[in-house]
C-alpha cells in the first residue's frame, strides 16, 4: 500500500481543521478577562467539556482505530468524566458504580481538598480517552493546554493539585475497570477463518481487507446481560435462483437501488458513511482518508444537541456518558451476530451471480453483513440523547462540515436514527430488512440502557 504526498496533504489538512475549532475557544478563553481569577466560570463551561470530546474524536481518527474499538475510547472515557461530576456534586447525580457491570466503587474525593470538578473531569477524560488503547501521551499536548488554562486564569496551585489528584484517583479505577473486558485477551485470538461458501462473507474490495474484530462479541457488555436479549430473526436464507424468494428480491432491490441513487440519497448515505478510512485506488497507487466513525458523529451530536438545550457543564457530562455506554453496547451485540451468520455482503452477492461490474456507493466495510453496526448503535444512542434531551428536539448537524459534506436538520434524534438505517441502504452496503431489524434491535437496546441506568437525582 502507498500514499501520496497529495493524500498526505489532505489528511493533514483535515486534522488541522478539526483542531481550529479547539484552538478556537482555548485562546477565547485565555485571552477573556485572564487578569482575574475566573477560572471557576472558565472550566464550567460545558463547550470545554465537548471541545474535549471532539480532541478525543480528532486522536482516534488520526490512530485509524475501526469503529467498534473508537467506541471504548469514547465509552472508558465519558464513564471517567461523568464519575468525577458525579462524585462532586453527590446531591445531582448518582456513581454508575454497581450498575455497570464490573465497576465498583470509585473512591470520593477528600472534603478537604479544593478540587474544581469541571478541570477534574475533563483530566479524567483525557487519561481514559488515551489509556484504553493508545499509548499514554496521544493527549498530553491537549491537557497541558488546560493547565495553561488554569494558570492564565488565576487557578491556585492547590486547587489544581488537588483537581489532578482526584482526576488520576477515579481514572486508575476505570483503567482498572477496562482492564477486566478481554479486550486484551482478544488481541491474541484467532483470526477469522474464510470460506468461500455461497452466501458467507468474504473479503470485499478495493483492498481485501481481513474481517475487523470477529471476536468483538466476548467484550464484556456495560449494561446489557447477553446476547439473547435482543436476538433478531436470523437472515433470509441465501438464495439466488428464486425470485420470489426473500433473499433474491433483497439482492435485486439493493442493486437496482444503487444503478438509480438521486441527489438526495447519495447525500445521505455520504452524510452517514462515517467510514474511518476508506481506501482510495487509482491504477497501482492506493491512498487513504479518514473520518469520524459512526460513534464519533454521534458524540458530535451529543456536543451540538447539548449546546442548543443549554446544558450546563454536569448535564453535558452526563448526556455524553449516556449516548456513549449505549453506543459501546450496541456495538458488541452487532458484533456479536455478525459473527453467528457471517453473511456475504451485497457487493459479494452482485459482483458474483448479476454483474461483475456493480459498485455500491460507498465502500463496503470489511465485516459481516448482517445485522447492521451503524443502524443499530445510532437508534441505540437516540434513546439515550432522546431521555435527556426530548423526543423533539429539532437540531442540525454539522458534524461532517470538516470533511466536506453539508449538514443535515433533523427533528428529533429518532428521526435521524432512522435516516441512519436508509443511508446503508442507499450506500448498497447493507439490505433493507437488514437496516429495519438492526434499527428496531437498536431502539430496544437503548431503551434498556435508559430504563436501567440511574443517573440524575429526581
Amino acid at each position: 500500500m502507498y500514499y501520496t504526498r497529495k493524500a498526505t496533504i489532505k489528511l493533514s489538512a483535515s486534522c488541522f481543521r478539526s483542531f481550529l475549532p479547539i484552538i478556537g475557544v482555548l485562546v477565547f478563553l485565555l485571552v477573556r478577562c485572564n487578569t482575574k481569577a475566573d477560572y471557576e466560570t472558565i472550566f464550567a463551561n460545558p463547550e470545554l467539556y465537548s471541545h474535549t470530546v471532539h480532541e478525543l474524536n480528532t486522536v482516534v481518527m488520526g490512530n485509524n482505530f475501526g469503529p467498534i474499538v473508537a467506541s471504548r475510547n469514547y465509552m472508558y472515557a465519558a464513564v471517567a468524566g461523568y464519575e468525577v461530576v458525579a462524585a462532586g456534586y453527590p446531591d445531582k447525580y448518582m456513581s454508575l458504580a454497581g450498575q455497570l457491570h464490573g465497576l465498583h466503587e470509585i473512591p470520593r474525593p477528600d472534603p478537604q481538598q479544593k478540587v474544581n470538578f469541571s478541570l477534574a473531569a475533563l483530566l479524567a477524560y483525557c487519561k481514559l480517552g488515551e489509556s484504553v488503547t493508545f499509548p499514554e501521551g496521544s493527549m498530553r499536548a491537549y491537557t497541558d493546554s488546560l493547565r495553561k488554562l488554569g494558570e492564565q486564569h488565576g487557578m491556585p496551585q492547590d486547587v489544581y493539585m488537588a483537581s489532578l489528584a482526584y482526576a488520576d484517583t477515579v481514572a486508575s479505577v476505570v483503567l482498572e475497570w477496562s482492564r477486566h473486558d478481554n479486550y486484551l485477551q482478544t488481541r491474541g485470538a484467532p483470526e477469522y477463518m474464510v470460506s468461500d461458501s455461497p452466501g458467507r462473507w468474504v473479503p470485499t474490495p478495493p483492498g481485501y481487507t481481513p474481517a475487523m474484530e470477529p471476536h468483538w462479541g466476548q467484550i464484556r457488555y456495560a449494561v446489557v446481560d447477553s446476547v439473547d436479549q435482543f436476538m433478531p430473526h436470523r437472515p433470509y436464507p441465501f438464495d439466488v435462483t428464486h425470485k420470489a424468494s426473500p433473499y433474491y428480491r433483497e439482492v435485486k432491490a439493493i442493486e437496482n437501488k444503487g444503478d438509480s441513487l438521486n441527489a438526495e440519497e447519495a447525500w445521505i448515505a455520504d452524510f452517514w458513511d462515517d467510514n474511518p478510512f476508506k481506501l482510495n485506488v487509482s491504477g497501482h497507487l492506493m491512498f487513504g482518508t479518514k473520518k469520524f466513525s459512526p460513534a464519533g458523529h454521534w458524540m458530535g451530536v451529543v456536543g451540538i444537541a447539548a449546546k442548543k438545550e443549554g446544558a450546563d457543564f454536569s448535564e453535558t457530562t452526563c448526556a455524553y456518558a449516556k449516548a456513549a455506554i449505549a453506543a459501546f453496547d450496541a456495538f458488541i451485540q452487532c458484533w456479536n451476530i455478525k459473527y453467528i451468520y457471517n453473511t456475504a455482503r451485497p457487493e459479494t452477492v452482485i459482483d458474483k451471480y448479476f454483474d461483475p461490474n456493480w459498485r455500491p456507493h460507498l465502500q463496503t466495510p470489511p465485516f459481516p453483513e448482517y445485522t447492521c453496526g451503524h443502524c443499530t448503535i445510532s437508534a441505540a444512542v437516540a434513546e439515550a440523547l432522546t431521555s435527556e434531551f426530548g423526543d423533539n428536539m429539532a437540531y442540525t448537524d454539522s458534524t461532517e462540515l470538516e470533511f466536506g459534506i453539508k449538514s443535515r436538520a433533523f427533528t428529533s434524534f429518532r428521526n435521524a436514527s432512522l435516516e441512519t438505517m436508509n443511508s446503508r441502504f442507499y450506500g448498497g452496503i447493507h439490505y433493507h430488512y437488514c437496516c429495519i431489524i438492526s434499527n428496531e434491535m437498536g431502539k430496544k437496546l437503548g431503551e434498556l440502557v435508559v430504563s436501567r441506568l440511574k443517573m440524575k437525582r429526581r
